[in-house]
């Protein structure tokens, strides 16, 4: 019994990667992970995007996506670069400035004496795109 569909039968359905980054629930930052080094596509969930990339309403005037998508991105290829994340999956560290009133997630930690800097644990995973090419997406510690 080779054949899958023997197994499981017909697909009935498939949500690709494609459809994801154009239904928003990715969010490709392959441009500014080219300019970082990355060789393959790069995505975020909405989740890491809209928490870590977008600039809180606090902070605005004193930081801008572009940057705070390049210390993203910047710091996996770090992490990647010294072996801490091989193997497809891992986890890496950045510090990214938060508001002091917003809420804490579980994926955060506090920084002695940082004044609105959290040291940020997110999880980054290769794998194949819809055609089979290597992609690589960074999602939340809880996120699959």
């Amino acid at each position: 019994m080779n054949d899958l569909k023997e197994i499981f039968g017909e697909c009935i359905s498939v949500y690709t990667r494609a459809q994801a980054i154009e239904d928003g629930v990715l969010v490709d930052v392959s441009e500014t992970a080219s300019e970082a080094g990355f060789k393959w596509p790069v995505a975020v969930t909405r989740a890491v995007y809209d928490r870590y990339v977008e600039v809180p309403e606090e902070l605005e005037g004193q930081q801008d996506i572009q940057g705070r998508g390049w210390d993203l991105v910047y710091m996996l290829w770090v992490n990647i670069r010294n072996g801490k994340i091989n193997g497809g999956c891992g986890n890496y560290t950045l510090l990214v400035r938060m508001p002091e009133t917003e809420a804490w997630q579980d994926n955060e930690r506090r920084e002695p004496e940082s004044h609105g800097l959290r040291l940020v644990t997110l999880k980054a995973v290769s794998g194949p795109d819809d055609n089979g090419d290597p992609v690589i997406t960074v999602m939340l510690p809880r996120e699959d």
